[in-house]
């Protein structure tokens, strides 16, 4: 896989996301278990889980606390879902 990054981030509600890779992976990936520990627990605040971005440099998920979810472990997780044209 190689290093593969996060390209682009769409909410799908609760703490669902759609992500796109460098690859031209695109999947769902719902985020509900991963979201504890010390950096993660704010994140069950839907205000803040909305605050997700991209990363540009690193290709990851980010949000403003500094947590953040390396790439390739996401893409590993998704569930790839058909583009519509």
């Amino acid at each position: 896989m190689g290093n593969v990054k996060v390209t682009r981030v769409e909410r799908l509600g609760e703490y669902r996301l759609r992500l796109t890779f460098s690859d031209g992976v695109v999947g769902d990936i719902d985020l509900a278990a991963e979201l504890w520990g010390e950096m993660f627990e704010s994140l069950r605040d839907p205000i803040q889980f909305d605050r997700v971005r991209v990363d540009p440099e690193l290709g990851t998920l980010m949000w403003p606390n500094g947590a953040d979810l390396d790439p390739e472990g996401l893409h590993t997780m998704v569930r790839p879902v058909q583009r519509a044209s």
